[in-house]
């Protein structure tokens, strides 16, 4: 069965098809990175205009890639929330209207759930990736999530913790700013830890007790703090209000006075974060008995992150290739797979959910 999926939830306009939930045909992403770099974080109304203009040239390059014609494709996939609504209502139009024209069935799809399902995907010219086994439990991490759901079998979930704040990804990108790095801050932070040392200038770890809830604000905060003292007295805030002649504000990197020690501090911060997100994972893993653990989202592909959770579990640690961490539509297709074997589908009146939730917070007794 071949699925198409569409992937529109941020600013990566992607299209993919993929057989039978499991082998990625074509899997074609149009990133905006060059676009929202210069305002230092993705800018919703730049996004969804992009998408627009991306999304058949990217539709036809999928086709192109898994040589194939739309007679071919068995269901349309399209992520349907959460992210930005604008972003969401170009994906979900595309994908309607094919779904109509085409008479194929419409699934919709939670951009939550296909992170996790890139853990069943095979790139093309790879070994076969088998598929994770149950109970698993998933740490979802992203720009925009931080959660650690327990998943007992295919659309089983409970809710174990969430982010109170920010997420682990967006604390990288406002860490990665508040050091000058640019943006993306993942991979910022990342290429400025490898040359410097933990623990030179410590940061806190908000552990909250024994709950598996994570909270980085504070994080964020300190490291804002530590670096003040840094700052160039005469070097003033840059305006980040619009105007008339400047609608979208470019980013101005901080101001600081020789010797701030950003590679120090990058490592500290990306110690702080992976610290809290491996210890209740680990925690986790044990209390409830699961035979597997799975990283999903863009801060799965973080090297220190996976390194340190595999030493911490005694269950297998399963993690996508880089390519499939980041959004895209092979993890969308992969999912809707498994969403229409459970006879999910949704009519043409099917509407974007920015705020869409994977699963709602559920007591639960560890096995």
């Amino acid at each position: 069965m071949n699925i198409l999926g569409i992937e529109t939830s941020c600013d990566e306009t992607s299209v993919a098809i993929v057989r039978d939930g499991r082998w990625v045909l074509s899997n074609v992403i149009r990133s905006q990175v060059e676009l929202h770099q210069r305002y230092g974080g993705v800018v919703p109304e730049l996004a969804s205009r992009r998408h627009i203009t991306t999304i058949i040239p990217t539709l036809q390059l999928a086709f192109e890639q898994a040589e194939l014609e739309p007679v071919a494709i068995d269901a349309v996939a399209v992520t349907y929330g959460p992210g930005l609504a604008g972003s969401l209502l170009v994906g979900v139009n595309v994908a309607k209207t094919l779904a109509y024209v085409w008479e194929k069935p419409l699934i919709p799809v939670n951009h939550l759930e296909g992170h996790i399902y890139a853990n069943w995907l095979t790139l093309p010219g790879q070994p076969e990736v088998e598929p994770p086994v149950f109970p698993a439990l998933c740490l979802i991490v992203s720009g925009g999530h931080t959660e650690l759901v327990l998943m007992r079998n295919h659309g089983e979930y409970t809710l174990l913790g969430r982010t109170l704040d920010d997420a682990a990804g967006e604390a990288f990108d406002k860490g990665a700013r508040v050091l000058g790095l640019g943006f993306p801050g993942g991979p910022a932070i990342q290429r400025a830890a490898a040359e410097g040392r933990p623990g030179r200038y410590p940061l806190p770890r908000a552990w909250l007790g024994d709950r598996y809830d994570f909270s980085f604000s504070g994080l964020k905060t300190a490291l804002l703090r530590s670096v003040e003292q840094y700052r160039k007295p005469s070097a003033a805030r840059p305006s980040r209000k619009p105007t008339a002649q400047q609608p979208f504000p470019e980013y101005q990197p901080p101001e600081y006075l020789p010797g701030l020690p950003v590679a120090d501090l990058a490592a500290e911060y990306q110690e702080a974060i992976v610290d809290v997100l491996v210890e209740k994972t680990a925690r986790a893993a044990q209390d409830y008995g699961v035979a597997m653990v799975l990283l999903a989202g863009g801060v799965a592909a973080n090297a220190l992150l996976r390194e340190r959770l595999r030493a911490a579990v005694t269950v297998p640690v399963r993690y996508p290739p880089p390519i499939l961490c980041t959004d895209n539509a092979a993890m969308i297709a992969g999912a809707g797979y498994f969403l229409y074997r459970r006879g999910i589908t949704a009519g043409l009146d099917l509407d974007v959910q920015a705020d869409l939730p994977l699963v709602t917070r559920t007591a639960v007794t560890a096995a």
